[in-house]
């Protein structure tokens, strides 16, 4: 403790953001700072903690083993710092009025927001969402805090996230009612066919696909490639909705997450089969930076969300997923009474929990 006195808390915060760009003009510029400031800063850190932190090399600035051993103990200083200044009043969603940026697949972007906006406009009316692409975030633009929240599935994600599962889902076929492998729907049928992949995992700039690489292709075409087979795919696409409409050719099979295809079940050209082999089911995943674990905002937004996937079934999907007319001759409204238990059970979840100054459930 009797080093205290020399230690400015700007200097923890500057430090972290040098560590994260590795950059001394950007950083200044994250900060809001002029590059000599900066660079003054990076000074008196060097002498405080006896080390050069960054150093110069081919490769840009790079931290020294000292500043990778103290990156983890200043994420969790500056987060209990942030703790301790956040409001201690309850937040009230009613009188909220924020943006919260959420990048999420178009799979998750179907399936789940519309519920998750229905909920928004009833309980935070203020509150204004920005959906963005799985290609206009990286994770260290979620690590930053840019980013509020990711929700797709992941193959791999920073160990700093903390994240939880919405929910499981299997895959399904999706189909024209003309397409003549119906008759006998198997195994042999499925890959005499032509195929739409689709796709978008994770997050970052996508690249083109090669069809050969297996591994890189997903569950669907893994789990073929253990049975020693292969589909032939005719179409790439990293959009579920122009996937499905593509499905209506009377020559091409999407096979893709069950739940998406709960959004065209009332539409009379295309039908749902189970897929003729084993597929392992896909995680949902949400995930956030450490920064914002402990805002209250934050946390209201990701149990209101989180409630909802665990709430969410198939009619619940179809009354909120559109307020138009039903496609398909045959095409019935979906019961309201459902959508009323998923509002009432959300809003009394979430009462419980955002009651007082208790912690949320675990990762949530």
């Amino acid at each position: 403790m009797k080093n205290l006195h020399r230690i400015d808390l700007n200097l923890l915060v500057y430090l972290d953001v040098l560590l994260r760009e590795c950059n001394v003009t950007q950083a200044a510029n994250h900060l809001g700072l002029s590059q000599p400031a900066m660079s003054n800063g990076l000074r008196r850190l060097r002498d405080l903690f006896g080390d050069p932190l960054l150093v110069r090399t081919s490769d840009g600035m790079t931290p020294t083993a000292r500043a990778r051993e103290l990156e983890p103990l200043l994420r969790d200083i500056l987060a209990g710092v942030d703790r301790a200044v956040q409001p201690t009043s309850e937040f009230d969603p009613a009188s909220a009025d924020q943006v919260i940026r959420v990048m999420a697949s178009d799979y998750a972007e179907s399936t789940l927001f519309p519920a998750v906006m229905q909920q928004l406009r009833e309980q935070a009316p203020g509150i204004t969402l920005d959906i963005m692409t799985p290609s206009d975030v990286s994770f260290l633009d979620v690590e930053r805090g840019k980013v509020d929240l990711v929700i797709n599935r992941f193959v791999e994600m920073p160990q700093s996230f903390h994240q939880i599962t919405l929910w499981q889902d299997s895959f399904s076929c999706l189909l024209s009612p003309e397409n003549p492998i119906l008759a006998n729907f198997d195994l042999e049928a499925y890959l005499s066919a032509n195929h739409i992949w689709v796709s978008k995992t994770g997050m970052g700039v996508g690249v083109g696909v090669d069809p050969d690489d297996v591994q890189r292709l997903g569950w669907v075409d893994a789990a073929l490639a253990k049975r020693n087979k292969k589909r032939r795919i005719r179409v790439f696409t990293r959009h579920y909705q122009a996937a499905m409409t593509l499905a209506e050719q009377n020559d091409l099979i999407v096979t893709l997450p069950t739940r998406a295809t709960w959004l065209k079940r009332d539409n009379p050209r295309v039908v749902v089969r189970d897929v003729p082999f084993e597929v392992p089911p896909l995680q949902l995943k949400m995930a956030w930076s450490p920064l914002l674990q402990h805002n209250p905002a934050h946390r209201w937004v990701r149990q209101l969300i989180t409630h909802i996937a665990r709430e969410l079934g198939p009619e619940d999907q179809q009354a909120t997923a559109t307020n138009a007319p039903l496609r398909g001759a045959n095409a019935k409204p979906a019961k309201a009474s459902t959508a009323k238990s998923l509002k009432k059970t959300t809003a009394t979840s979430l009462k419980t929990a955002t009651k007082g100054r208790k912690r949320p459930p675990a990762s949530a």
